[in-house]
């Protein structure tokens, strides 16, 4: 008796992309996932011949999932110091910069980091904005379950300051909320971020598909079409 083995290809396996709600970079509309990091990663996937899936959820959890789970990839993410021994990294879908925003007419006008310290600042938890305000040492922190109530809080004068994605920023003010920026940050890389699982191949030929959307000037266009302009000019 012969006995048939059939070797299956590491590319083969469905690699399990995991986001959140967070636009202009990646959002729900009706049943269709858009924004600009879900564009990138769907046309590099399609481009470097992987299954894939994409599921938007809780951004804690999308972490947690791409930290333990084998074939899990967690997107639009900041490349950190912290995270970075954690995962296997594509980079970058874009560059932005983080921004301090207050209410509008609030009078909270720090001019450097070290005067933020002095308000209350309030954001995501697990999200990296939380990292940056660990490592800058603010010491009033309030964490909220997602983006949405911590501006809940920021509009009702629960909190002072809020770190954002400078685009998030733009995408606040087109909805007419009353923020305003208050103080810059950092700048950021955002990337794909992987369980150390995925094997190096699969890496490379997400790394060398999404170098193709950059060079051929697929990723430009992708930032005009969602308003973010020169989004990947660091």
């Amino acid at each position: 008796m012969t006995l048939l083995v059939l070797v299956v290809p590491a590319h083969a396996q469905t690699i399990k992309l995991d986001t959140e709600d967070y636009p202009p970079f990646n959002y729900r509309e009706g049943n269709e996932y858009k924004g600009v990091g879900v564009e990138q990663v769907k046309l590099l996937m399609q481009d470097a011949g992987l299954d894939y899936s994409i599921e938007m959820m809780p951004w804690a959890r999308a972490l947690s999932l791409a930290m333990t789970q084998q074939d899990h990839c967690v997107f639009t993410t900041v490349h950190n110091a912290e995270r970075d021994p954690k995962f296997k990294w594509v980079e970058p879908l874009l560059t932005n910069r983080t921004v301090l925003v207050r209410k509008a007419g609030s009078g909270i006008n720090p001019d450097t980091i070290e005067e933020a310290k002095a308000y209350s600042v309030g954001t995501q938890r697990d999200d990296y904005t939380q990292a940056i305000l660990e490592t800058h040492q603010f010491p009033k922190v309030d964490l909220a379950t997602n983006q949405t109530l911590s501006l809940k809080k920021l509009l009702s004068g629960r909190i002072d300051l809020m770190p954002v994605s400078e685009d998030y920023f733009a995408v606040l003010q087109r909805e007419g909320h009353a923020v305003e920026v208050a103080l810059v940050l950092t700048e950021d890389i955002y990337s794909i971020a992987c369980n150390p699982s995925v094997s190096d191949e699969v890496i490379a030929r997400m790394q060398t598909s999404l170098d193709k959307l950059i060079a051929d000037g697929t990723q430009a266009m992708i930032f005009e079409k969602f308003g973010l302009g020169g989004a990947g000019t660091p």
